[in-house]
């Protein structure tokens, strides 16, 4: 073989070696929950927290934000969410203070910002409900690609509202990264946050 070839065939060798090496790394890195990276969707929101603040996503830059759409009266899903997004606040430890929770409600007819400040918080109080009137909902939620209905209940003026279940992650920057499948338990949560904020 001449030096040429041999040359070349470590060349060839070694740029085998560093994809290889590369693809390990994409590996270690990759995320546990749906990765969205590079979506053209859910960019913003215009709504009030429940202090009356108007909100929108670029007032949580350089935070990881966690966007769930809820109802404060939803009997399993909006519960559980909050309840394991406090457990992985938790277990962040200082990492939490850079992550901000939104909770945004389907239900603004019910989910008044008093009713909101006394819900939200009650999982952890940096926690943020976040709600619209009727036409803002709609929009954020096509904004979003959400799915919600009124279900008529049996009582006149009773209902309750179906919606996605999941949640959405950005990173600090305010680009949409994730999306979270509900009651998959707090440690792929708490994986993937921390990759976002590494």
């Amino acid at each position: 073989m001449s030096v040429f070839k041999s040359m070349r065939f470590v060349a060839i060798a070694l740029v085998v070696l560093a994809s290889l090496i590369a693809g390990c790394n994409k590996q270690e890195i990759a995320f546990k929950n749906t990765d969205l990276t590079g979506l053209d969707y859910a960019k913003d929101f215009a709504l009030s927290d429940h202090y009356g603040k108007p909100r929108s996503l670029a007032d949580f830059r350089g935070k990881a934000v966690v966007v769930f759409f809820g109802y404060t009266q939803c009997p399993d899903v909006c519960p559980t969410t909050m309840a394991e997004m406090a457990a992985v606040m938790k277990q962040l430890g200082p990492l939490a203070d850079r992550v901000q929770v939104l909770f945004i409600t389907v239900d603004p007819e019910r989910d008044t910002p008093q009713l909101l400040s006394q819900y939200v918080p009650a999982f952890d109080s940096r926690f943020l409900g976040l709600v619209g009137d009727k036409a803002a909902t709609e929009k954020v939620a096509r904004e979003f690609k959400v799915f919600f209905q009124k279900v008529p209940g049996k009582q006149p003026g009773s209902y309750t509202m179906d919606h996605t279940s999941g949640s959405y992650v950005f990173d600090p920057q305010g680009r949409i990264r994730l999306f979270i499948r509900h009651g998959q338990g707090t440690e792929p949560i708490v994986h993937d946050l921390k990759l976002l904020l590494s």
